[in-house]
């Protein structure tokens, strides 16, 4: 094999994966077209190496939501068809997306934390039934029992008939959890901040909404969300220096 070839296991090794993995990246479009020697073997040169950081970069570990997943695979096959210039203006684009979704995570913390301190989130007036409610908030009556179902609300009954009947304590509170779910968050997060409040609890509500309690063994991305939105702008920033170095270097 010539010298200044690199093997599989040489990126493999230098990027710290499985040579598997980069055999993967291969078949998927994230690496451009390898060349083979007479015997067979891949031959990678240092601009395959870089393109596996890249991919590696940005596709490593989950993604909050479709639109973030979908634009760093876009990125990381146009660098891979050699398209660098194009792959800077999406990586751009991709950090936006994630200083959007981290706009959308903050100000549905604001909300709540002016809710905590007692501002209502919802005018006073005649009590409502379940559908009223979910044509007010645009939901469905099946979200509000699932909500309720999941401890996240107690919805008085009215005594005579039993159907729910809700108030503007009530569906502010309802406010509050469908603006924290629309913005990422999820539900045993959004549930871990009103058991919070609801036992008198104060301090950080953020640290509250981004931190699983021991006992959660197993928990997702959006039970984190405000971490997990700050690592993958982190991220996006580092795609973007690793593909300014790539094009310097071409």
């Amino acid at each position: 094999m010539t010298s200044h070839y690199l093997r599989t296991s040489d990126v493999a090794q230098a990027i710290g994966v499985h040579p598997n993995t980069v055999r993967l990246y291969e078949e998927w479009g994230f690496l451009p077209s390898i060349p083979r020697n007479a015997s067979g073997y891949r031959q990678f040169t240092p601009a395959h190496l870089e393109q596996m950081r890249l991919a590696r970069l940005a596709l490593h570990g989950g993604w909050p939501g479709k639109k973030i997943r979908e634009s760093a695979l876009k990125l990381v096959r146009q660098a891979a068809s050699g398209d660098l210039g194009g792959a800077l203006e999406q990586a751009y684009h991709h950090r936006a997306l994630v200083q959007a979704e981290q706009a959308r995570a903050e100000a549905a913390a604001a909300m709540l934390e002016r809710w905590a301190q007692g501002a209502p989130a919802d005018a006073a007036g005649a009590r409502l039934w379940i559908g009223q409610v979910a044509e007010r908030l645009d939901v469905t009556t099946d979200m509000l029992r699932n909500w309720e179902r999941n401890g996240l609300i107690d919805v008085p009954r009215d005594p005579g008939n039993g159907y729910r009947l809700y108030g503007a304590a009530e569906i502010g509170r309802l406010r509050v959890i469908r603006m924290l779910i629309r913005a990422g968050y999820s539900v045993m997060a959004v549930l871990r901040m009103l058991l919070h409040l609801d036992r008198g609890g104060e301090g950080d509500l953020r640290q509250v909404l981004d931190t699983p309690r021991p006992e959660d063994d197993v928990y997702v991305a959006a039970d984190r969300w405000l971490s997990t939105l700050a690592e993958h702008e982190q991220r996006a920033a580092d795609v973007i220096a690793q593909l300014e170095k790539m094009i310097e270097g071409r």
